[in-house]
């Protein structure tokens, strides 16, 4: 390695332990200050963690490129990745499969989206009022996304949880450990399998059907609809992650503003605060808390060389809270002017489904306060999902007076 970085011997990042620390943040404010640049020699990767670096890098998509995977895993196996999965893909394929995309979730459509996501949190909430608790994952944040997701993709009710569960399988691994990646990857496409044919039958009106029938010009200057196997993985793609990332969000409401309840009680008394509140929780605890590149050529950060072929982990939830962005950046507050934040990572990539995910989290918070103004955590009994992807609680228990 040339350049070498220089480290204290016991800052040690491994972002599969992180990822599943209730409190990784005095190790990322270490890694800000003592390693911008961080060279993990066991696992053979680098990461970045100061805001400047992250925008710099997520911007730049020639640099570090999506193509290889975006977790340290894909990379590291060095597996072809199917066509459309969006995520996962460089131009010029990976900009027209995004731009079909968007054609199909508007701002418009999402912002219809309201009335039925609110319909959705009553469903949850309405039979715990009442009770002496409740779950945060259990109880709203496993079941509003997922029916939303149904919804888009006209999954029938009866279906949707068993699609969340294996999505959410998939997803899943033992603490600390990294996901396990086979030769072939599917990501789970084969359940959407007799959906897909369904809708191929019986055009509806709902996002599987646009997404199967609407044009696009392709990346070699051909006019079509999407083939079955991409449809397939367009479908995976966005249910898991509009699943999941959303799941994770509202657990980290729920415990934040038990943490902080003086900001909740003015979000009782003013509900528009709401908005500023979930961009400040998208900022102080990030969802998806690193995003992975694939560097194909040399490239140099803080003057050391990271060199060609390596991985790369833009740790923007390090990045979220870095003092040279905001002021007290490791202080929860829903009166911080934000700007712009990576949790919804930056560039080309940045996330399609993120004005959907920020109006059900405002939803899903009015809702709550609707019903249960007050609560405390119990953090005894509450679990960090294992995974090597998203960072969130997989149980959050509630305790109401």
């Amino acid at each position: 390695m040339t350049g070498e970085t220089t480290t204290a011997p016991d800052l040690y990042y491994d972002p599969y332990t992180a990822i599943n620390d209730p409190d990784p943040y005095p190790l990322y404010k270490r890694m800000r200050d003592e390693a911008p640049l961080y060279y993990n020699e066991k696992l053979d990767f680098y990461a970045v963690t100061r805001y400047e670096d992250c925008e710099r890098g997520l911007v730049d998509a020639k640099r570090y490129i999506s193509g290889r995977g975006g977790i340290l895993e894909l990379i590291k196996a060095n597996v072809e990745m199917p066509p459309g999965n969006l995520i996962f893909e460089d131009p010029p394929a990976h900009d027209v499969h995004r731009a079909l995309l968007s054609r199909v979730f508007t701002p418009r459509r999402v912002a219809e989206l309201e009335p039925k996501i609110r319909e959705y949190c009553a469903r949850s909430l309405d039979p715990l009022v009442g009770e002496r608790e409740f779950d945060f994952i259990k109880d709203l944040g496993a079941q509003m996304p997922m029916r939303v997701i149904g919804m888009l993709f006209g999954i029938p009710e009866a279906d949707q949880e068993a699609v969340r569960d294996n999505a959410d399988a998939r997803l899943r691994t033992k603490a600390g450990e990294a996901m396990h990646v086979g030769d072939e990857l599917t990501f789970g496409a084969e359940m959407f399998e007799e959906y897909i044919d369904w809708r191929i039958e019986h055009p509806s009106d709902d996002l599987m059907t646009e997404l199967l029938h609407t044009e696009f010009e392709d990346e070699h200057g051909v006019r079509r609809t999407l083939t079955r196997e991409e449809a397939l993985l367009y479908t995976t793609v966005v249910a898991g992650a509009g699943n999941e990332t959303t799941t994770r969000l509202i657990g980290w409401t729920g415990k934040v503003l038990a943490e902080h309840p003086d900001q909740r009680r003015e979000l009782v008394e003013d509900r528009s605060l709401i908005p500023n509140a979930i961009e400040e929780l998208l900022r102080y605890e990030s969802p998806g808390p690193q995003i992975g590149r694939y560097v194909p050529e040399d490239a140099e950060i803080h003057g050391q060389k990271v060199p060609a072929g390596s991985a790369i982990l833009f740790v923007v939830s390090a990045a979220n809270r870095d003092e040279r962005r905001w002021p007290d950046a490791e202080r929860f507050d829903i009166h911080r002017r934000i700007g712009q934040h990576l949790a919804f990572g930056f560039g080309i990539h940045y996330c399609l489904g993120a004005a959907l995910a920020r109006l059900e989290g405002r939803i899903a918070l009015d809702e709550v306060l609707n019903r249960f103004p007050e609560w405390d955590v119990d953090l005894d009994r509450a679990r960090i999902a294992p995974t090597s992807t998203v960072r969130g609680y997989e149980t959050l228990p509630a305790i109401l007076p």
